[in-house]
């Protein structure tokens, strides 16, 4: 099992001002957005090699609710591409406490999460 690369999942109260700061300012391009309610709740931006995704709030803590108890600028998740999503999620089932069981995500990849020991979230993830 190799880990792969690392792609952070940042919290943010508007996800719209969040990518336009970091297209404007930063130069990233947005890759993937996506709509809920006639506002954006997730988009992925990036610049060369370097990859960031951002959740609105109140759907990041519908997703993990172990976030309830965090402020926004608390509220990270790391998801971490590997080669072998199986060996590392037998490896991590009785030593790590699985926020999020393995499944697979309407995009096709397979997922699963743990919580570690300081109340972050990890989503481990192998493409199809």
């Amino acid at each position: 099992m190799m880990y792969q690369n690392l792609t952070p999942n940042l919290m943010v109260s508007d996800v719209a001002a969040t990518i336009e700061y970091y297209e404007k300012v930063l130069g990233f391009q947005t890759i993937m957005s996506v709509p809920s309610d006639e506002k954006l709740v997730f988009a992925i931006v990036q610049a060369n090699n370097v990859m960031l995704m951002f959740q609105d709030e109140q759907s990041l803590k519908a997703e993990y609710p172990q976030l309830e108890k965090c402020d926004q600028r608390a509220g990270l998740t790391l998801y971490i591409h590997v080669d072998d999503i199986m060996q590392l999620y037998e490896q991590l089932k009785g030593k790590a406490q699985i926020a999020k069981e393995l499944h697979t995500t309407f995009y096709g990849s397979k997922d699963f999460a743990i919580e570690d020991c300081n109340n972050y979230i990890l989503t481990f993830s192998q493409d199809k």
